[in-house]
């Protein structure tokens, strides 16, 4: 884990995930007092959403043409070219440019659509197998920081130094992203495939790995209903807990987002200083971390109390992070190195398509029925997805560590 290469990933990659935080907060900023209109800044998370579900469904076909260094290093300098142009738009009349600006927004998103399946199928080949638990903890961790810390930081940088030169900041993490990419050794030899397949076969082949392996048929089951439930905790669903639940005011927002990534970081931190008897125990933790979600989800809808929103938020927190990384181990160590990026290619549509759609009936949901019942049904689905891996256990590997050695 401590080879250059996976060093200039994670800080390349964390990099490049923290610009895409930082400039949509500052888009946010800019096109609202730009317009005055909510429309366009709901249109932002949509069209960034349904980008990323296009790249996904698409990738397999970059996969099958182009190692993953060059698909990486490639996605991200475009990304720059593109953020250059519109750093370039904001210091000019923008409401002639609005059509253009999402044109951008939607470019950007579709390079990154396949750039993170890319990056978490190179983390097997620039670690010893031994490290594969450790660094998917340590890579996780980096994100989650990134994703949540980053809107806090973006905000504070929009009201200190304004939404026009966190774009531009923006585009020197990008800068600065690609140097990083660039300089990867990737050892693993690119074979093209033996003979050309048909566009529709080749779009396809994510989905028929999943589909044929009983591992990730189950693992993706789970995560096809993790990302229907984990809607309930993005920021707008918690404001609405925050308003009406606890009555508190917007302070409280931040407290359990807070708390909430302080959780992500203790799961993470877990993982990787006790790695072995996590490698020990990768099934256990898997059934176990899934119910302790589904109870935490329930509990937390029907809690009035701030101060235990504020642990079961932590708690939450740290039994997700555990649970994605063990399911992040089964994918990397069943899947071989060709197949592993095309089952994140199809995994990236699937979620990206769900949590939009999921997001729209959720938000109805909330202010039809409120928002406890909400994270309820939220609950209950985790829990199915909890007995469905408990019913499916005998499919999973109690453990590699034998593999390990060998």
């Amino acid at each position: 884990m401590n080879t250059l290469s996976f060093r200039f990933l994670w800080v390349g990659q964390t990099l490049a995930n923290l610009g895409d935080v930082i400039y949509i907060v500052a888009l946010i900023s800019i096109l609202y007092t730009v317009s005055q209109s909510a429309l366009y800044l709901a249109l932002l998370p949509f069209v960034n959403t349904f980008a990323r579900f296009i790249s996904g469904y698409l990738s397999p076909v970059l996969f099958n043409r182009y190692p993953l260094k060059t698909l990486l290093f490639g996605s991200q300098s475009s990304k720059t070219f593109f953020l250059l142009v519109l750093a370039s738009l904001t210091t000019t009349q923008l409401l002639e440019s609005l059509l253009f600006i999402f044109f951008l927004v939607f470019a950007i998103a579709f390079l990154d659509g396949w750039a993170a399946p890319a990056s978490r199928a190179m983390i097997p080949r620039l670690v010893d197998k031994e490290e594969i638990v450790q660094a998917n903890s340590f890579f996780s961790v980096a994100s989650q920081i990134v994703q949540l810390g980053g809107w806090a930081l973006g905000g504070l940088l929009v009201a200190m130094i304004g939404g026009q030169y966190v774009i531009w900041l923006t585009f020197f993490f990008y800068l600065l992203s690609s140097g990083l990419l660039m300089v990867i050794q990737d050892s693993t030899t690119f074979q093209f495939p033996n003979e050309k397949s048909p566009l529709r076969s080749t779009l396809k082949e994510g989905w028929e790995t999943i589909w044929q392996n009983l591992i990730f048929r189950k693992i993706h089951v789970v995560i096809f209903l993790e990302s229907i439930a984990n809607v309930v905790w993005i920021a707008a669903i918690i404001y609405v807990y925050v308003s009406e639940v606890l009555q508190k005011n917007e302070a409280w927002w931040g407290y359990i987002n807070t708390t909430f990534f302080l959780g992500l970081l203790i799961g993470g931190v877990i993982c990787t200083k006790y790695a072995i008897r996590v490698e020990r125990n990768l099934k256990k933790l898997l059934i176990i971390t899934s119910f302790i979600a589904g109870i935490v989800t329930m509990c937390f809808g029907y809690n009035s109390l701030p101060w235990m929103a504020l642990v079961l938020s932590m708690l939450y927190g740290a039994v997700e992070q555990v649970k994605s990384i063990m399911m992040e181990t089964y994918l990397q160590m069943e899947a071989s190195s060709e197949n592993l990026p095309k089952i994140y290619g199809a995994q990236e549509a699937m979620t990206s398509l769900t949590f939009g759609c999921a997001s729209l009936l959720l938000g109805w949901l909330a202010d039809a029925f409120g928002v406890s019942h909400v994270f309820f049904s939220a609950g209950i689905l985790l829990m199915v997805a909890a007995v469905y891996l408990t019913l499916s256990k005998h499919v999973f590997p109690a453990t590699y560590i034998n593999e390990f050695k060998a």
